[in-house]
C-alpha cells in the first residue's frame, strides 16, 4: 500500500510547488485594495470597481468647525479638484473616466469632498474613483443623497465623535414569478463598472453621557438604506431606517461588535433624523457636476 500511495502524494506536492511558484500567485483573489487617505479609508471591489465601504471620522475640527482651531489655515476647494483615475490600482481592475461618459449616471462620491476639507491635497483624495460609484443624479446623488451626507456632518454639532460608513448594495427584488433576483446594470464599454441598486449610510456617533463622567460615553448607532434613484424631497428620513445587521448581512461586513449594538441607543433616539432641503446644489451651479458631463481627457 505504501508504494501505492506514496507516488500519489508526490503528484500532488509537484502540482503545488508548479501551482504555487511562476505559473500562479499564492493566492489568486478576490482582492479588495485597502486604501488609507487623510479623511477616509476605503476597500475597492476590483470586480465591480467602485468602494466596497468607506469609512470616515468625523469631528468639528476635521471639518474645520473647532473655535480652537487655529484661523486663516489653508483648506480644501472642490473647485480646484477634478475626478481621476486612481493609479494604485491595477489598470485592469481599474475604473475609467471614459465609464462614465454619457452613461447617465453621476460619479457619486461615497466619502462627499465637503466631508474633507482639512487640505487640498485630503479633498483631491475624494475625486479619485477608487471613492466613486454611480448614482442617478438629479433627485438623488444632487438632492436627497446631499441632504444625507449633510446631515452626517451636522451630527458633529451634538456628539463629540461622528464615525461614517458608506456601503454600495445590490438587493434582490422580488419579480412577478414569486422569486427574489438581483439585477443591475454595467456601465462603460466595454460594460465595466456596477451600479449599486442601493446605498447605505452607517453611523455610530459618541459623546460624555454626563458632564461629571467625560469617560463614560454614550454611543448611538444607525443605519439607513436608500434607492439609487430619484427621492422626493419631502421623503421622511426615517423611512429609510434599518437594523444595522441588515446592512451587514446584505453586504458581507461586520461593522459594529454585538457588544456596541446591545448597548447602544438609536440615533434617532439621540438626535432629530430630520434632513434639511437645500436645491442650491444643482448641476449649473456646481463646478464638478458640469465636469461629469464633459467628455473624458
Amino acid at each position: 500500500m505504501g508504494i501505492l500511495v506514496r507516488p500519489r502524494f508526490q503528484a500532488i506536492s509537484h502540482t503545488r510547488m508548479r501551482f504555487e511558484g511562476a505559473m500562479c500567485p499564492r493566492y489568486i483573489g478576490p482582492v479588495s485594495d485597502l486604501l488609507v487617505r487623510r479623511a477616509y479609508i476605503t476597500a475597492y471591489d476590483r470586480q465591480r470597481r467602485h468602494p466596497a465601504w468607506t469609512a470616515e471620522h468625523l469631528t468639528l475640527a476635521s471639518l474645520g468647525k473647532s473655535a480652537l482651531q487655529p484661523q486663516g489655515g489653508a483648506s480644501g476647494d472642490r473647485t480646484n479638484s477634478q475626478f481621476k483615475e486612481d493609479a494604485s490600482v491595477p489598470a485592469l481592475f481599474r475604473a475609467k473616466l471614459q465609464d462614465y461618459f454619457r452613461s447617465g449616471y453621476d460619479r457619486g462620491h461615497m466619502v462627499p469632498a465637503a466631508d474633507a476639507k482639512i487640505s487640498q491635497d485630503a479633498m483631491n483624495e475624494t475625486f479619485l474613483l477608487t471613492n466613486i460609484a454611480p448614482q442617478v443624479g438629479d433627485g438623488f446623488n444632487r438632492h436627497y443623497w446631499a441632504y444625507l451626507e449633510d446631515w452626517c456632518r451636522r451630527l458633529t454639532s451634538s456628539f463629540a465623535d461622528v464615525y461614517v460608513f458608506t456601503i454600495p448594495l445590490y438587493l434582490p427584488k422580488q419579480e412577478p414569478d414569486g422569486k427574489w433576483r438581483v439585477s443591475h446594470e454595467v456601465i462603460g464599454s466595454p460594460p465595466n463598472v456596477s451600479v449599486p441598486t442601493h446605498f447605505a449610510k452607517v453611523v455610530l456617533t459618541s459623546k460624555p453621557s454626563s458632564p461629571t463622567t467625560p469617560n463614560v460615553l454614550e454611543i448611538s448607532t444607525g443605519a439607513f438604506v436608500l434607492p439609487n434613484a430619484v427621492i422626493p424631497d419631502d421623503a421622511k428620513l426615517e423611512s429609510f431606517v434599518v437594523p444595522v445587521d441588515a446592512v451587514e448581512r446584505a453586504a458581507g461586513l461586520t461593522l459594529f461588535s454585538d457588544a456596541v449594538k446591545s448597548n447602544s441607543k438609536h440615533i434617532c433616539q439621540s438626535t432629530k433624523c430630520e434632513v434639511i432641503v437645500r436645491r442650491f446644489d444643482d448641476a449649473q451651479k456646481r463646478p464638478e457636476m458640469r465636469r461629469a458631463i464633459s467628455a473624458p481627457k
